[in-house]
């Protein structure tokens, strides 16, 4: 295959709702490049894009799919980005990477969910956009109403350059405003007519091509200077007018296909040739250290992994793209974040699973390789002296958890392999064993998402595995000073055991005086602080310990054995379980006997007189509180409000944005384990929410009631 320099590159990521009609279109831009001979359907499981067993079963996108077409002498990247929310991973990284952002609307239904969600993309990283009004063909299209919406909801800069002469379904002919000419097309969807404007047409077109001219003059001085003396552009004016309008985010270019039918993809191709941006006229990247690297052809060599996945016969699949210099096989690069050094054994051009072998490739174009050792998503490989490091491209945060084991125990290594590598292909996988609540917990965007994986281990991996409810990582803490003793002695034949610990413990806080006096049920204890550790738990919080001693009733050599015993208790609270945090213990009276004392006495007394005091010191269960922010059509929104109240939320905020609403709130982790299902039934899928780990906060008092007795039941059945 052709080497091609990085004017000639143009990368496109096909963004849009599930069924917009991306994966046929990508088909037919292979065909009409003969990357393929024929076009595949979704209907016959034959597309370039969708070629996994899970995306044949779904009859969807599960997976972002990496392709690619000539088209006069210029190579178009196609990544091809899942329109359905729970697979957003595919969406971000295509969007990430690529230069241009094709966004394909069903004119059946307008502006839908998974619009919304990609254009909002597109804004996160800055990229430039157009829109393909597609599915033309339909009986139900409405061109005219999918216009309007993609102006109030999207941009008011959204501009028409081919509009559909009669669309419905006898669509066949397109009218564009650039080259002045009407496209008709056979049944058969092969090479259109070029037909003059039909003079029905006229004014209508006059109309369009002045509004479409002056948008493009807006975006450049000498342009509209022009535009002034001439009253109108050329066409080599409106395409530069209009290339410079998609790169700053002033013009949303709108375009027009049957994709099925296979109408209108020559012209969008031809569009993307010569009005879209080559990664020659995008912004340069910007390393971590906020250096500004162009994709010079004769730069230093630098890779950016942004996908990977696994292929039968093959292995692991790296995809990347090239962000300056030549990479060429045989190459020996080094990524930046391990230190390693790799080879480049072969670069591949990629159509989903089908691979061509190139020599080398330039800065701007997007391939693939194997057999790398210590490489994965989101490293940069680099050649000797070059330290160039991308920044890792930023997925949005789990928004559903389930746990998960496997049937069989002899499954459970292979289980953990498995959902790596899933988590490899879909960084929006978040894998977590949690020590705390003895559960393997799998982290994701939704029901739908967690269900796919769980498809694979069934189906691919052959490995019988069920999901359990996610247990909820409580903290448990005290609210005031309390005083507990407690004498360990145990006599058995030989030596015995002995050990008393007195303490008194109260709760952290950051900035509290040294201890001094306390007053504890009528008595007033004065204490002296000999020694302290500070413990940070790895689980948050503090522990902090005090050897107050007096007269060396305790060996401070026994004082490493008290603070174990603590540990063990901070590790397994005494209410339910749950980790303990934030508490402060003076030791400062006890016994011990010449003989019989030792360690593990003292170890097993400190632990129960800190259970004891623990009880009496105001104890409180603690519940992890999320940050939430919820994006809710205005329609939805006092429905989506009842259900938040309900949930035990507390309303930070408000405000509003393109229609939408944006509540931003507090809400236990409890209440929102399976909100992402709840909140798509309340809007029709249209409602998307963030959320971010945000403080622990105590639990209501009747809730602790309920969880405490819950613990004591489950250890009598233990």
């Amino acid at each position: 295959m052709k080497v091609y320099k990085t004017n000639d590159i143009r990368n496109i990521a096909l963004g849009g709702h599930a069924g917009s009609g991306k994966t046929t279109l990508a088909e037919n831009m292979a065909f009409e490049g003969k990357k393929i001979n024929r076009r595949g359907s979704i209907d016959t499981k034959t597309t370039l894009s969708d070629y996994r067993p899970a995306e044949h079963e779904q009859e969807g996108s599960v997976f972002s799919s990496v392709l690619h077409t000539e088209w006069q002498n210029t190579k178009i990247n196609i990544l091809d980005a899942p329109g359905a929310l729970d697979f957003v991973g595919g969406a971000v990284s295509s969007i990430a990477v690529a230069d241009t952002t094709v966004l394909v609307i069903n004119s059946q239904n307008g502006i839908e969910v998974g619009t919304e969600i990609h254009w909002r993309l597109t804004e996160k990283f800055k990229k430039p956009v157009i829109i393909v009004a597609n599915h033309l063909n339909h009986d139900k299209t409405n061109f005219d109403k999918t216009i309007e919406q993609a102006k109030e909801q999207l941009s008011g800069n959204v501009t028409i350059v081919q509009y559909p002469v009669n669309p419905g379904p006898d669509f066949n002919s397109i009218i564009d405003l650039i080259t002045g000419k009407m496209y008709k097309w056979a049944a058969d969807g092969n090479k259109p007519e070029v037909l003059d404007i039909p003079a029905e047409e006229a004014d209508k077109f006059e109309e369009l091509r002045t509004a479409l001219i002056e948008a493009a003059a807006e975006n450049d001085e000498s342009l509209m200077e022009t535009f002034f003396e001439n009253e109108t552009l050329t066409e080599d004016e409106m395409r530069d007018g209009i290339l410079k309008g998609i790169l700053n985010r002033g013009m949303f270019p709108v375009l027009c296909t049957a994709a099925k039918q296979n109408i209108g993809t020559p012209r969008l191709l031809d569009f993307i040739k010569n009005a879209l941006p080559s990664p020659a006229d995008m912004p340069p990247a910007e390393t971590v250290d906020g250096k500004e690297v162009k994709p010079d052809p004769a730069g230093p060599k630098s890779m950016f992994v942004f996908k990977t996945s696994v292929e039968e016969h093959l292995g692991e699949v790296l995809y990347f793209k090239v962000m300056s210099g030549e990479i060429g096989e045989s190459d020996d690069l080094i990524n930046q974040t391990s230190q390693n050094k790799e080879r480049i054994s072969q670069i591949f051009a990629v159509n989903g699973k089908n691979r061509e072998n190139l020599t080398s490739i330039f800065a701007g174009d997007i391939g693939a390789t194997v057999k790398l050792k210590n490489t994965g998503n989101g490293d940069t490989l680099n050649e000797k002296g070059c330290d160039y490091k991308f920044k890792d491209i930023e997925y949005p945060n789990p928004k559903y958890r389930k746990a998960i084991r496997a049937l069989s125990e002899s499954d459970e290594e292979k289980l953990g392999e498995y959902l790596h590598r899933m988590r490899d292909e879909d960084p929006t996988y978040i894998l977590e064993y949690s020590k705390e609540l003895k559960q393997l917990i799998i982290h994701g965007q939704g029901d739908h998402h967690l269900n796919t994986l769980k498809w694979h281990l069934d189906n691919i991996f052959k490995i019988d595995t069920e999901f359990i409810a996610p247990k909820i990582p409580y903290r448990e803490t005290i609210t005031k000073a309390a005083q507990a003793d407690y004498r360990h002695k145990k006599q058995s034949g030989g030596a015995g055991q002995f050990g008393e610990v007195h303490m008194i413990i109260e709760p952290y806080e950051e900035g509290k005086p040294e201890p001094s006096v306390y007053k504890i049920n009528g008595k007033e204890y004065t204490l002296t602080v000999r020694d302290k550790d500070e413990i940070d738990l790895k689980w948050g919080g503090k522990l902090v310990f005090y050897n107050c001693i007096v007269g060396g009733v305790i060996d401070k050599n026994y004082m490493p054995a008290i603070i174990k015993g603590l540990m063990e208790k901070m590790e397994n609270g005494p209410l339910t379980g749950s980790y303990a945090r934030d508490i402060r213990v003076m030791v400062y009276d006890g016994k011990m006997h010449d003989v019989d004392s030792n360690e593990i006495s003292f170890k097993i007394a400190g632990s129960k007189a800190f259970s004891d005091a623990f009880k009496q010191a105001g104890p409180k269960i603690l519940e992890p509180i999320y940050d939430l922010e919820v994006m809710v059509p205005s329609e939805n929104m006092g429905d989506v409000m009842s259900d938040l109240q309900g949930r035990r939320a507390i309303i930070m905020g408000m405000s509003s944005a393109k229609g939408f609403e944006v509540i931003k709130a507090k809400v236990p982790l409890a209440e929102i384990t399976k909100y992402a299902t709840a909140l798509s039934s309340i809007s029709g899928g249209r409602a998307t929410f963030e959320m971010e780990f945000a403080e622990y906060a105590p639990v209501p008092g009747d809730i602790q009631t309920e969880l405490i007795k819950a613990h004591e039941a489950e250890e009598e059945e233990d």
